[in-house]
């Protein structure tokens, strides 16, 4: 998850200054007296009303997020006054909405919140810390998107807790957003975290860079961990050539890895939280490629932004059809920063990319949804929730991967027809769409790779057979190039397909629905089911199982019995072989690594920067 999309229409101008009524703005005051029990107390003021009904909302979703999570749920004891303290009557017109008539032009709301799941999207309070992500924290009045907000930090007494947030400090723990937008873009973690920064200097400007993590490990890890990261953004930062300008001089990597995180990234415009209950201990490099994927976004995603999402809607699912460039490519530059970076070595980088190729190309989603397609499927997918099973393990592949796997195909034929590469297209939709904020289209896309490649003709059929469509390369000639041979893992072995079994005294239950290109399926197998034999064997274990598949190849057809809803059934099922794929390394099999190759490979996953 890796994983942010949202408008800051105006922001620039309300940077430099307010087109709103001076007086027109919001407060907030966030204390957590009853943070053992993950409660925080939150006032919000709003001034200047000018409509006879204030509005009041709870966001349905959150920036970096399509689909919609209702936060108004942990909302309680909401209560409005007016300037003066008297209580104002209050209408609830729907799930997430709050009228507030009667007032004097000014409207105070406090309520409590519930907060109990530390991630990118939700919200935690407990008495280490107080993890807010503001779509999931904050109430927002109709008519004031524009106008600046200033929130209050309370620290509980006794606590060590600062304040880590893209927000712009203002005077001791109230910190200012330039608007609506902003402000719900901000998330914030107070704590008592450890904290790193250093500098860049480009043309003119200053750039801070810091690391704000709270975590239970040491300082040489944490002292690893920025050392790291830092080579990740200087990687990074040779890819465009600069730093995005950053609002307010700087940009945060909010981090936190304690036991009651729940694994997430989520990108936002100066800022990236990063959450795991993974210490740094055990899962370093693995935290690093989050770190590598969100900050990618500081560019892709935050300034390079597709259209279809222009304004974020906070009441409604946001679909967009550019995820694949959005997310996927950015899962590219993820992963090929840690290689570039050295952070993983040829074996690592190889093996994570089989893995990729593996869910892209054996899944059968392709046959029903273009990548374009897929990209707007978020809103059902993208930490979604449902009580019904669904069919997404055949009609789904995740923009995420498949845009990634579509980048390295970009980059490989842009590589070796064009003599061109991914980085070259990256930065040029950085100059016509990034530094000036100017939001894309799929055709705007599909422009700049004609402009890129110089080649129009085959620009359009890329866009028509892969973006539009669902056609991919051959990647075996293409990573060839490279040195790396990308071959069936387990050629030979037959298998019923892959297919996750649950096994015990009565047989091997499917946990899962099958996939529709595989022997499971097309024997009738589905979700549920217990195979109780094949080829008159027992199967109680996953070693009963192989052994009746170790003798047999594919294409065998064997006799099946299986108990659906209480009724024993046979069938025939005739074998598959192992699909699965395996890229290596050439040094690793014994083949020659070529001069040339060794080249090919150094162009595409050597060191871009300069420190």
């Amino acid at each position: 998850m890796k994983h942010t999309l949202y408008s800051l229409l105006g922001l620039a101008v309300a940077l430099v200054s307010q087109p709103v009524l001076a007086q027109q703005k919001v407060g907030y005051r966030l204390s957590f007296p009853n943070a053992v029990h993950h409660e925080a107390e939150i006032q919000a003021t709003f001034s200047d009303v000018t409509s006879d009904t204030l509005k009041v909302l709870m966001p349905r979703t959150s920036p970096g997020r399509y689909a919609i999570h209702e936060f108004a749920k942990n909302v309680y004891n909401v209560r409005a006054t007016d300037a003066q303290g008297k209580p104002l009557q209050i209408f609830r017109p729907n799930t997430s909405e709050w009228d507030v008539i009667d007032h004097n032009g000014t409207v105070n709301i406090s309520y409590t919140l519930f907060a109990d799941h530390p991630d990118g999207t939700y919200a935690g309070v407990d008495e280490t810390h107080a993890h807010l992500n503001m779509p999931a924290t904050l109430m927002y009045a109709k008519g004031f998107e524009k106008a600046p907000a200033y929130v209050t930090f309370q620290i509980p007494e006794g606590k060590n807790w600062k304040v880590a947030t893209q927000l712009k400090k203002e005077q001791g723990n109230t910190y200012y957003a330039p608007n609506f937008q902003y402000l719900m873009d901000s998330p914030t973690e107070l704590s008592d975290f450890d904290l790193a920064e250093w500098t860049v200097n480009e043309n003119g400007k200053t750039k801070t860079i810091q690391v704000a993590m709270h975590h239970p490990g040491t300082d040489a890890q944490f002292q690893e961990y920025v050392a790291k990261t830092k080579k990740i953004v200087a990687e990074q930062r040779a890819v465009y050539g600069q730093l995005p300008d950053y609002d307010f001089g700087r940009y945060t990597f909010v981090a936190c890895y304690m036991p009651q995180a729940v694994g997430d990234g989520m990108e936002h415009r100066n800022s990236t939280i990063l959450t795991s209950s993974r210490p740094l201990s055990a899962a370093m490099s693995s935290l690093l490629n989050t770190v590598s994927h969100e900050k990618f976004h500081a560019w892709n995603v935050e300034r390079i932004r597709p259209k279809a999402l222009e304004p974020f809607n906070f009441q409604e699912a946001n679909m967009s059809d550019a995820l694949w460039l959005a997310e996927g490519f950015t899962s590219y530059y993820g992963d090929m920063t840690m290689a570039r970076s050295g952070i993983f070595d040829i074996k690592k980088y190889a093996s994570d990319l089989a893995g990729d190729l593996n869910y892209v190309l054996l899944s059968p989603g392709r046959q029903y949804h273009s990548l374009a397609e897929m990209s707007m499927q978020a809103p059902f997918v993208d930490a979604a929730r449902s009580v019904d099973p669904v069919n997404r393990h055949n009609t789904f592949v995740s923009y995420y991967t498949y845009g990634s796997m579509t980048g390295l195909a970009l980059d490989m034929i842009l590589r070796q027809q064009y003599d061109k590469t991914l980085d070259d297209y990256m930065q040029a939709l950085w100059r016509k769409y990034g530094a000036p904020e100017k939001p894309y289209t799929l055709a705007d896309l599909e422009e700049t790779l004609a402009e890129v490649s110089g080649d129009k003709t085959w620009a359009s059929s890329f866009f028509r057979n892969s973006i539009y469509g669902s056609q991919l390369p051959d990647f075996a000639p293409l990573l060839a190039k490279a040195g790396l041979e990308l071959r069936k893992a387990k050629p030979g072995e037959a298998t019923i397909g892959m297919v996750a079994l649950n096994f015990g005294k009565e047989g091997a239950a499917l946990a899962s629905g099958t996939l529709v290109n595989s022997a499971a399926y097309e024997a009738g197998l589905d979700r549920t089911d217990i195979i109780l034999t094949l080829d008159g064997q027992k199967i109680r274990t996953e070693k009963d199982l192989k052994k009746v598949l170790r003798a047999h190849k594919p294409g065998d057809s064997l006799p099946i019995t299986f108990n659906r809803l209480g009724e024993t059934r046979e069938a025939t099922i005739v074998l598959d072989e192992v699909p699965t794929l395996e890229v290596v390394p050439y040094e690793s099999i014994g083949k020659q690594l070529t001069p040339e190759m060794e080249r090919y490979r150094q162009a595409w996953l050597g060191s871009k920067a300069v420190i």
